[in-house]
């Protein structure tokens, strides 16, 4: 099978591309990435190193590109999207642009081209926000209710993925998942932003009261979900992917406190962000029953391998702010 991926130099992109590679080393993966401030330049450099992978440096929104690089192309799986929240509130233009018209034109490209398989990645963040007290959790039948620009970019793709799906037949399907952390995240996201910073004794900032939850995945799980997915997921279906971690952001950084033997002491609250979603939880019970998919990974374990990681490549990276 030779699959497109794009926004392979991303976070969960370049965690797939090893992950996939590495258990299917018969296949071929060509990688779309615009090399934008997300991309890794530590993936960029180990990718290479993998002799049926090829790199293309480019963007989803460039038509003539993506007509190209989708002829003679089994299935596509499409990470690439702006991802973080902070920045669009301050300018949500680009959101809309690579979220939904590079979607949309990737979706374009994939009909025209007969792609047999497109598979969307996107977020729990498309099902708005929970009580804290509540039991409730995010399903695939959860009414669609983003509340800030990310979210509704996000939201606006899975509806253009479906309807490619029901009104030209191009098979599709997406995985809504839960908040990742691994290695080659940004240090822009809480984790990579909190062990970074503890490196030097720097505060770790926590919005509002820190009392939001957050459902964690290991990048490798969810990795593993969507090459389940992509090769035994129905066409048309969405599957909601979690490892079940329920864990709020102060007892979040609690336990990185924890791993790396700081102080609480280190915790610096800052004033919350507009739209701050209280709650967030995901059933995964269908992927679960419909295709036998359960993560691996306990949580305080593979928390503390993403320590290990970013200590070993902290060099290599920008400093958290």
């Amino acid at each position: 099978m030779k699959i497109l991926v794009t926004g392979g130099l991303g976070f969960i992109g370049s965690n797939f591309i090893t992950y996939f590679l590495q258990k299917h080393p018969e296949d071929s993966i060509v990688n779309l990435d615009k090399r934008t401030y997300a991309a890794s330049a530590i993936a960029y450099e180990k990718l290479a190193k993998f002799p049926n992978y090829s790199f293309v440096l480019g963007d989803i929104c460039d038509n003539e590109l993506v007509l190209k690089l989708t002829k003679d192309i089994d299935a596509i799986v499409h990470f690439a999207a702006e991802s973080h929240v902070d920045r669009s509130i301050e300018d949500l233009d680009p959101f809309v642009k690579t979220n939904i018209l590079g979607t949309l034109n990737l979706l374009k490209a994939a009909h025209e081209n007969k792609v047999k398989r497109l598979h969307h990645i996107s977020t729990d963040e498309v099902f708005g926000s929970l009580d804290l007290d509540s039991r409730e959790k995010f399903s695939e039948k959860t009414r669609y209710n983003p509340r800030n620009p990310y979210s509704a970019s996000k939201a606006s793709s899975d509806f253009f993925v479906n309807m490619y799906h029901e009104t030209y037949g191009l098979e599709t399907t997406i995985t809504n998942c839960s908040n990742n952390f691994g290695p080659y995240q940004h240090p822009e996201k809480l984790i990579p932003k909190a062990i970074l910073n503890l490196f030097s004794d720097k505060p770790v900032p926590i919005y509002g009261d820190g009392k939001n939850v957050r459902d964690w995945l290991y990048v490798e799980d969810h990795c593993s979900a969507i090459d389940l997915v992509l090769r035994e997921g129905e066409p048309g279906e969405s599957y909601c992917v979690s490892a079940g971690n329920e864990v709020s952001n102060i007892e979040l950084v609690n336990s990185i406190l924890q791993i790396m033997g700081k102080s609480n002491d280190l915790i610096k609250f800052v004033p919350d962000r507009p739209g701050h979603d209280r709650r967030y939880a995901i059933d995964a019970t269908k992927i679960m029953k419909e295709l036998g998919w359960k993560s691996k990974h306990t949580f305080r374990e593979s928390l503390a391998k993403t320590i290990e990681w970013y200590k070993e490549n902290r060099t290599l990276l920008a400093p958290a702010n």
